[in-house]
């Protein structure tokens, strides 16, 4: 088999994406957030560019919407944000949480209502290009310009221009590890028994050996758990997806073209590959339905591995989840693609009373610590203490389930996650890392394009429908390839995708000629 492997390049799609919530957003740790001492070098020093102070406002309260559960300790958090606020920018802070399966729903709701709402979690995974296209998002350039010097003297102009659309910034990026690459986490203890040496794979074939030792030995194990919202295949991405992959962008393509992922022999290899692994019994039966999260299956000691999105710190992430130690193996290059920097973002909607102050209030996000430390683990003393200058844990008597306020593994939401304090279980130097793996992976050249499907929308619902029809079934192994992937592609065909490649390529060319 051509492996796909480490010259592929690497975009998280928002299928995969999505499953982040589950399978672990952070960087590493069990505690929602990385920290450390930032790194010196652009995109992850510590900014100096604060807002001053101006007495010649108003008084006006923001009002931030978030995506995360309530806390008992909600309005005592934003309140001594808001002491910080009302002296820098003459304002207080209400923080709003909307959980993330209320969120599509009730935040959309609210956009249309037009209520007051002066800063809003937005992404690439939750309808934001929608959202701008329905006017619901201002434009923020000017209010940029203006009021976010600790923005733009902070974020890579590439990252801060995915934000765009058509040329106009909807969105600022959160800064935090802005590429990630596929690979696969196992267990270290099943690693030592049988003498397998991680150094030795460097490509999905290689895991044929691993697999076949575990499955012949370890007969109550699955060898591979999966889920169901992002395959191994998705995790072995070669491509661009230029956000939703219905026409991906290969790292070799010299003249921007996009191309049908599913009619590509790569694709088809790999499926090739997962259907051989299920016949061979290294997939459950019920890979293509089940529920579970691939943690919870290893944590239960009915599974050795799974594959998922490798980043700095993800062995210790779900060493953590999973109360087993995991040793993660990256199968793919660190890419930085649009759909990974747009995840997770912030706007101001078009009901905020003052954006300007909202845009005050988002440079605060970026630039001061005390309040992005508020923000993501609440009041120094009662949610967590310190044990020394850079790092935190839960006071005595208090864990993560018993804490008055908790953001569920967000803080990578949140403007600038190398403000964040360290806590126990992760790496101490995780910035320096997280900021060497950025400077080090391959930006896709299409990076900051954002597809406006708008134009086509009827053939994305349709094409939609048919992939999520077979995708998951061919993805498992659990179909066939040989048999099922030519009525996949002819389904797909039928729908639409080749006017929606059209519609894409067509944007992606004016885009291109657009950076010139």
């Amino acid at each position: 088999m051509n492996q796909p492997g480490k010259k592929f390049l690497w975009g998280l799609a928002p299928v995969i994406a999505i499953s982040l919530f589950a399978v672990g957003c952070t960087s590493g740790g069990s505690q929602p957030g990385n920290a450390g001492e930032a790194p010196a070098g652009a995109g992850t020093k510590e900014p100096t560019a604060e807002q001053p102070a101006k007495p010649e406002l108003k008084p006006y309260e923001i009002n931030m919407v978030i995506i995360g559960n309530e806390s008992a300790d909600i309005p005592r958090v934003a309140e001594e944000i808001s002491k910080i606020t009302k002296e820098k920018i003459n304002a207080t802070v209400k923080l709003q949480p909307i959980s993330f399966g209320a969120w599509a729903q009730q935040v959309n709701l609210m956009l249309a209502s037009n209520e007051k709402i002066d800063l809003i979690s937005t992404s690439s995974l939750l309808g934001y290009t929608t959202q701008a296209a329905s006017g619901h998002l201002l434009p923020l350039d000017e209010l940029l310009a203006e009021h976010g010097p600790g923005i733009t003297g902070l974020l890579d102009p590439a990252y801060l221009n995915a934000g765009k659309i058509n040329g106009i910034q909807y969105a600022i990026p959160t800064n935090k590890d802005m590429a990630t690459q596929g690979g696969i986490l196992m267990r270290k203890d099943l690693l030592d028994k049988y003498k397998i040496d991680v150094n030795q794979i460097r490509t999905i074939d290689d895991l044929d050996a691993v697999f076949e030792t575990i499955k012949d030995n370890e007969p109550s194990l699955i060898p591979i758990a999966t889920m169901t919202t992002a395959t191994p295949v998705d995790m072995l991405a070669f491509y661009d997806p230029l956000q939703d992959r219905m026409g991906i962008l290969q790292e070799d393509s010299a003249e921007f073209k996009v191309e049908n992922l599913y009619e590509l022999p790569q694709y088809a290899e790999l499926l090739d590959k997962m259907h051989e692994w299920y016949r061979a019994g290294y997939f459950s039966k019920d890979a293509a339905t089940s529920t579970e999260q691939p943690y919870d299956v290893v944590k239960a000691n009915r599974a050795f591995s799974f594959f998922n999105v490798i980043k700095v710190g993800s062995a210790e992430s779900q060493s953590i989840r999973t109360g087993m130690e995991m040793v993660a193996v990256p199968l793919t290059d660190a890419m930085s693609a649009t759909s990974h920097v747009t995840n997770f973002m912030h706007s101001i909607p078009r009901g905020s009373e003052d954006p300007e102050r909202a845009m005050m209030f988002m440079d605060l996000l970026y630039t001061d610590k005390e309040i992005v430390n508020l923000l993501n683990w609440g009041i120094e003393g009662e949610h967590y203490v310190k044990v020394s200058d850079s790092v935190i844990d839960y006071p005595e008597g208090v864990d993560v389930k018993s804490v008055g306020y908790n953001m569920n593994n967000s803080s990578f939401m949140f403007g600038n996650q190398f403000l964040n304090y360290v806590w126990p279980t992760q790496l101490p130097d995780i910035w320096v890392q997280t900021d060497r793996f950025n400077k080090n992976a391959k930006k896709s050249k299409a990076l900051g394009f954002t597809f406006d499907a708008t134009p086509v929308r009827t053939e994305v619902g349709a094409v939609t429908n048919v992939i999520e029809q077979f995708k998951i079934g061919l993805e498992t192994g659990t179909l066939d390839p040989e048999r099922t992937l030519p009525e996949f592609i002819s389904r797909l065909k039928a729908s639409g995708i080749d006017k929606v490649i059209e519609e894409k390529q067509k944007q992606l060319n004016a885009w291109a000629g657009a950076q010139k």
